[in-house]
């Protein structure tokens, strides 16, 4: 993983997981962590694929997740716990969009992570990497049932959902 982009996906990732949370108890969160976290790399490293990308926002900032929020009524939660804020300011709203993108569709997931090999992503992208992201069981599918869901997480997908499908266009690797 790009040494870059952790804090992008541990924060995209915990965002997610707040939002759309597990229900089961500790390994169903763990689960359900693992297919967000999984979700965000694939959906980083897309979005970032150069050092030269991971470094710009890394200097310009990923944005946050205040829109993110508001869109699905979390939006007084940082006021609440203004630890919170912290993290929520490496939010990036694009990976977000995007993970969820690959959380609701197994044909997108398996086109970005050939996507990454296709592009020479040296720090990974085999399916074994991916296996809560490309092939949940039925654990993965109960625990995730809330951040799995195409109708809940859809007002958070729709945001970039055309930018994924041109950056998985081939021949558009760099354009997005």
């Amino acid at each position: 993983m790009k040494a870059d982009l952790s804090p992008v996906i541990a924060a995209t990732a915990q965002w997610l997981t707040c939002a759309y949370p597990a229900s089961g108890g500790p390994m169903a969160s763990a689960l359900c962590e693992a297919q967000a976290r999984q979700a965000v790399t694939v959906a980083a490293r897309l979005r970032y694929p150069t050092p030269m990308d991971a470094a710009l926002m890394g200097m310009a900032g990923p944005g946050g997740s205040a829109r993110l929020d508001w869109i699905t009524g979390a939006d007084g939660t940082a006021a609440a716990d203004p630890d919170g804020h912290a993290w929520r300011t490496w939010v990036d709203e694009v990976v977000a969009s995007w993970a969820a993108c690959l959380l609701t569709d197994p044909r997108l997931a398996e086109q970005a992570v050939t996507a990454l090999a296709e592009d020479g992503d040296r720090t990974g992208g085999t399916p074994a990497e991916f296996r809560h992201l490309l092939a949940p069981d039925d654990h993965d599918r109960r625990a995730a049932a809330l951040l799995r869901h195409p109708d809940l997480v859809a007002p958070v997908a729709v945001l970039h959902h055309p930018e994924l499908l041109t950056r998985l266009t081939p021949g558009q690797a760099q354009a997005a």
